[in-house]
């Protein structure tokens, strides 16, 4: 994923691939919903990305008290 897209990948409807259409599936939802659920439960979710590598999110949520 390129550098300049992870700064927009939480925002609704935001597709990196913009020629991806829709019978390839992909709304541009599902990490805005990820990353409200995760602020909801006062949690963090950041990613890195390292292109023709791969992604990583990484979530973490406290649970009385400690981070999981």
């Amino acid at each position: 994923m390129p550098k300049e897209s992870l700064g927009r990948i939480f925002e609704r409807f935001y597709r990196v691939d913009k020629g991806r259409s829709k019978k390839q599936g992909g709304t541009g939802l599902g990490l805005s919903i990820v990353k409200h659920i995760v602020n909801f439960y006062h949690g963090t979710i950041t990613v890195e990305s390292t292109i023709d590598v791969g992604t990583e999110f990484m979530v973490k949520i406290p649970v009385q008290g400690k981070t999981l």
